[in-house]
């Protein structure tokens, strides 16, 4: 079976994973499948060698999307522990630093003092770990995980199955996006065999939709707007949306996935506002979520969101934004358009 990353990247990583005695793993904000899948896994995978092992979430990130709250998250914290300095902090599924909530780990920079293991899929990751395994060649990180886990010789138990498969299952769209490969579904029956129950856990991330999504969803598809025959598909969340549907934050999951299918897209934008969040200081503006993904081969949206300080895949990225609407929409189309000329 091949590996993920190349063989001296894994080895080191597979090296530091099995010499540390104390280990935090963490992961991006506004965690997605991937990330919480990932965690979760590698957290078990470390308690199984007989770490001291503990996962770390901000109480902002708490509860999770609603999808993902039958996952246990059994040895989490919530701040930072007093023996940070001393643990080895492994990044899961994180392109750069700043995607940490931690304010002991918010800094442009990793500290020296700190060690940290990088481990993720992105291609535009930063490489800020002490020890770096970067492969976006892999369909999504818990298939790094997945690989680290047969390297470590730790058998798959049933949370470590499931989680891993979560991730699996929801950065590749369920096996529909063009990042699936063979070791992708390799991966999934070899989980599949160790007792991860396919139906349970679709039912749990895609159905038993509470309401208040349904509703979100409705006002999220009445807001569409099509530009540049219909090239850029936009839609837009308020807080009013999120108030008067009864919906969480985390229930806009999904929407920007009905604008992508629409035929003739060449790139899909959600632009939400972030629920509690409130502007810098009187009379500025206030910060909204975009979330963007491609449909056409040509167009790299990682790009597009770098350009405003975000990042992510070819196909799907994000970034935060002050610019109104008006500036947004237009950043869109003249983005766009350069990578479609």
């Amino acid at each position: 079976m091949p590996e993920n990353g190349s063989r001296s990247d894994r080895d080191l990583i597979l090296a530091e994973l099995r010499e540390a005695e104390k280990l935090i793993c963490v992961t991006h904000e506004n965690p997605d499948g991937d990330a919480v899948g990932s965690l979760i896994a590698m957290q078990q995978l470390l308690t199984g060698l007989g770490k001291s092992s503990v996962m770390f979430l901000d109480r902002s990130e708490l509860p999770l999307p609603q999808e993902y709250r039958f996952l246990p998250l059994d040895g989490v914290v919530h701040e930072p522990p007093e023996d940070l300095e001393s643990r080895t902090i492994v990044f899961l599924d994180c392109g750069n630093l700043e995607r940490n909530p931690a304010a002991a780990l918010q800094r442009p920079s990793p500290p020296a003092h700190l060690h940290i293991l990088n481990i993720d899929h992105h291609h535009d990751n930063t490489r800020f770990g002490t020890v770096n395994l970067v492969d976006d060649t892999a369909s999504c990180t818990a298939e790094i995980v997945w690989d680290l886990m047969h390297g470590l010789g730790v058998p798959p138990t049933p949370v470590i199955a499931s989680a891993l498969y979560v991730g699996l299952i929801t950065d590749t769209g369920r096996f529909m996006y063009e990042n699936t490969g063979p070791r992708a579904h390799i991966m999934a029956a070899e989980l599949i065999e160790a007792g991860v129950d396919v139906h349970d856990i679709y039912r749990h991330v895609y159905e038993d939709i509470p309401y208040g999504k349904l509703a979100l969803l409705a006002r999220g598809l009445a807001n569409v707007r099509r530009y540049d025959e219909g090239r850029l598909t936009v839609t837009e969340l308020s807080v009013e949306d999120y108030v008067s549907t009864g919906a969480e934050e985390s229930y806009s999951e999904g929407v920007i996935d009905h604008l992508r299918a629409v035929a003739g897209t060449a790139v899909a934008a959600l632009v939400r506002d972030r629920i509690g969040d409130e502007p810098a200081g009187p009379g500025l503006p206030q910060q909204r979520k975009v979330s963007l993904r491609a449909s056409d081969d040509r167009v790299d949206v990682s790009a597009i969101a770098r350009a405003q300080g975000g990042g992510g895949h070819r196909q799907a990225a994000g970034f935060s934004t002050t610019l109104d609407t008006d500036a947004l929409v237009a950043f869109l189309r003249e983005q766009v358009a350069l990578q479609l000329a």
